[in-house]
């Protein structure tokens, strides 16, 4: 029987991703654009992969679910990716939430039903989940409520009628969601986990620069100097996947070059702390 990983995605990390996982196995790629889905699917046939394609919504529930039932009926499901999402400058504030956040939940939702010993499902957050501002009674609802309630407590926090308070939002529900839902994953010998990208070189990002994001700006303040690569996400899922990290589950892996480890000690960083020993003596 054949192994199957489903992507939700097709571009962004959703392609570096498919070219690592699925060698030897059988692709099911997922998104809302035909246009991607096609020329995704071009290129890796080329390549030599095996694959299916599918139009998915992921904030419209019974879409997401005939997904993973497509994907479940192929073989042996062995990795979901949610790679699938839009920026804070994609869409109105409603749309980012519907798609970043409902949209994982439906996900979430519709794949545990199909997960199987050994099963792994990763969702791609951000670390934008690490700055924003959510009460912790918001964050208990963001980890086991219904969308239908977090969406109407959410609305409330100062900031989430613009696009990059909805987008944080979003991504701090995925990482509480994945902390939440770990021991049901764990109940059918499955995992979950998530990981927080921070500045990568992605159409996305690209995107967002172009119409005026101080893109440049910000991967210059990163400790690393850099913008990171797409690929460099998919070898953490990889690995996140892989029989290396059985015991990592609930849990959310930052790879965003240094970015919120600078700004969280910012105000009390030495400029080379190589030094630090001397200057607090003097």
């Amino acid at each position: 029987m054949a192994e199957v990983i489903a992507i939700l995605g097709a571009r962004g990390f959703g392609l570096p991703c498919a070219r690592r996982m699925g060698k030897g196995r059988q692709l099911v790629l997922g998104d809302n654009n035909p246009e991607t889905l096609a020329a995704t699917s071009e290129i890796l046939s080329r390549e030599g992969y095996r694959l299916t394609t599918h139009v998915v919504d992921v904030s419209d529930m019974d879409s997401v679910s005939r997904f993973a039932a497509q994907s479940a009926a192929l073989g042996t499901l062995r990795s979901v990716v949610h790679t699938a999402g839009i920026s804070p400058r994609m869409g109105t504030p409603e749309r980012i939430l519907a798609v970043n956040l409902v949209g994982t939940i439906n996900v979430m939702d519709a794949f545990l039903p199909c997960a199987g010993e050994g099963c792994v499902c990763v969702v791609i957050a951000s670390n934008a989940g690490n700055f924003a501002p959510v009460p912790a009674e918001l964050e208990a609802l963001m980890a086991n409520g219904r969308a239908e309630e977090i969406l109407a407590e959410a609305s409330k926090v100062a900031g989430a009628d613009t696009g990059l308070g909805a987008y944080w939002l979003a991504k701090r529900c995925n990482q509480l969601r994945v902390q939440a839902d770990a021991p049901a994953w764990g109940a059918r010998g499955a995992r979950i986990v998530s990981v927080s990208p921070g500045m990568m070189s992605t159409e996305m990002m690209h995107y967002e620069r172009d119409i005026g994001a101080p893109v440049d700006a910000a991967v210059g303040d990163l400790p690393l100097g850099r913008i990171g690569h797409p690929d460099e996400i998919a070898t953490a899922v990889e690995w996140l996947c892989s029989p290396d990290a059985a015991f990592v589950t609930g849990t959310d892996l930052l790879v965003d070059g240094g970015q919120v480890a600078a700004i969280r000690w910012a105000a009390t960083m030495i400029e080379d702390p190589r030094n630090r020993e001397t200057q607090t003596s003097v």
